[in-house]
């Protein structure tokens, strides 16, 4: 089957990664309807993986690198769910939380490594409401976490 967003992330230079597993007791994606409910994940893949607080221990700039490695790995979850990224009618919303210390304030810079990432991808299917949030701390001491709502085709 044929999958032009798999050929839009090729000629980035991108790829998608094996779907992750999930490290708790939870499933990577609910599908309701045409609605697919993406968990929250993670900026590792293999051995890379983004650490520690932003700005602190990792810049914004890697921060937006590890929201973008995230993008990819929830594709990966999509794509598995439904079997082709040609199949998503509307990246309907994304929630991205930052592991920040306290005076930080550009949680939506990070965040918008993923929304970027998602608009050029799949152009206005990919622009979606969004929440940018700090926190205290996140799973495994990652700098950030992001999960989605997408809407696919019967």
């Amino acid at each position: 089957m044929s999958d032009s967003i798999l050929d839009k992330l090729t000629a980035l230079g991108l790829s998608l990664p094996t779907v992750p597993t999930p490290i708790a007791a939870y499933v990577n994606c609910v599908r309701s309807g045409n609605l697919l409910f993406l968990s929250g994940g993670l900026p590792i893949d293999g051995d890379t993986k983004v650490i520690g607080k932003v700005p602190c221990d990792v810049s914004i700039d890697e921060a937006r690198e590890g929201a973008r490695m995230i993008v990819l790995n929830r594709l990966a979850v999509i794509r598995d769910a439904i079997g082709s990224l040609d199949k998503v009618k509307q990246i309907v919303t994304l929630n991205g939380f930052v592991n920040s210390d306290p005076d930080f304030y550009g949680h939506p810079q990070v965040i918008n490594g993923a929304s970027e990432l998602l608009v050029e991808l799949f152009g206005e299917k990919g622009k979606h409401s969004r929440t940018a949030l700090g926190a205290a701390a996140l799973p495994l001491n990652v700098a950030v976490e992001i999960n989605l709502i997408v809407e696919v085709e019967d």
